[in-house]
């Protein structure tokens, strides 16, 4: 006799579909009445550890903390010393501010030019609910256009999240393309039209990017130095996504700087605690932002939306 096993929510379904031929990357389609959203799956940020790395597990709490706290913490370990409010942060002096980052040094042993930053919390720029939507369509724009939708889910979940804003630099659009750049891949900028806030040359543009340039370049870089990888391994695309961010010269620099004999997960971890050239902080960060803004949409994800399981017994 087969007996069914139906476990059913009135909460949207999850069903796990077959990855691609040409990229290594699950996807999750999420349903909910008629709508239906696909994004790709963390399960590799999982199983390779990178979840458990102070960097992410940083980040994580800055992107949903809310503006008016800050968290003290260390620059090259991302070590969090405590929680405070920023108004009481802003109301010391600059003296008294000195003072404080200094006992931190002294006390956990650090040398005098090592940073301790004060990071406010940024739930009020990630808006993780708001652009939830628009990675399903980031993810079949980037597989029309035949590049790894991986970066695709990466960079939306970064770059303006949920908002449509111009940079101080000059990025604009949901993958805050800057204008030449975006024109160098064929869209219009101009003082009558800005493709770059639809949507799909957005896309275009960012995918072509990542396909023309950014891949490219990242095998360039570390083919140089005879480092072996793989396009699927997740830490080449965190490679390549700091080749989007920092541009190749820049990347260029401070690989020469680590000088390393492997890649992998190493040598990630090495660029973020290195500079060079234009290749500082928010460079450093910013696969650490990759890493931890996959895994909180992961949570939000299994958190909020219950599996309907169906299987068979014999």
């Amino acid at each position: 006799m087969r007996h069914f096993l139906l476990l059913i929510s009135f909460a949207p379904i999850i069903s796990i579909a077959q990855p691609s031929d040409s990229w290594d990357a699950e996807k999750i389609e999420v349903k909910q009445g008629d709508n239906q959203n696909t994004i790709l799956s963390a399960e590799m940020i999982y199983d390779q550890g990178w979840d458990e790395l102070a960097q992410p597990i940083f980040w994580k709490q800055i992107m949903q903390l809310s503006s008016d706290s800050c968290l003290v913490n260390i620059g090259s370990t991302r070590e969090i010393i405590e929680k405070t409010s920023l108004a009481t942060w802003n109301s010391q002096t600059k003296a008294e501010k000195a003072s404080f980052r200094d006992s931190i040094k002294k006390l956990h042993g650090l040398p005098q030019d090592a940073h301790v930053y004060v990071t406010s919390g940024k739930s009020d720029f990630y808006k993780f609910q708001v652009v939830y939507p628009s990675i399903s369509e980031g993810v079949a724009a980037f597989e029309r256009f035949e590049v790894d939708p991986w970066y695709a889910q990466a960079i939306l979940l970064i770059e303006s999240p949920g908002q449509l804003k111009k940079s101080r630099a000059g990025a604009y659009g949901p993958f805050q393309l800057m204008p030449a750049v975006a024109r160098a891949q064929g869209l219009t900028v101009n003082r009558y039209t800005d493709e770059r806030k639809d949507f799909e040359r957005s896309a275009y543009g960012a995918s072509r990017l990542i396909h023309r340039v950014c891949i490219p370049e990242a095998k360039r870089i570390l083919n140089a130095r005879n480092l072996a990888f793989d396009e699927n391994d997740l830490w080449f695309r965190l490679f390549v996504l700091h080749v989007y961010h920092a541009g190749a010269g820049n990347v260029s620099a401070v690989i020469a700087k680590i000088n390393p004999s492997e890649g992998g997960q190493s040598l990630i971890r090495s660029m973020w605690v290195n500079s060079a050239a234009q290749f500082g902080n928010n460079s450093q960060n910013y696969t650490q932002l990759a890493l931890a803004s996959q895994l909180i949409l992961d949570e939000m994800v299994h958190e909020n939306y219950d599996y309907i399981l169906r299987c068979s017994v014999d």
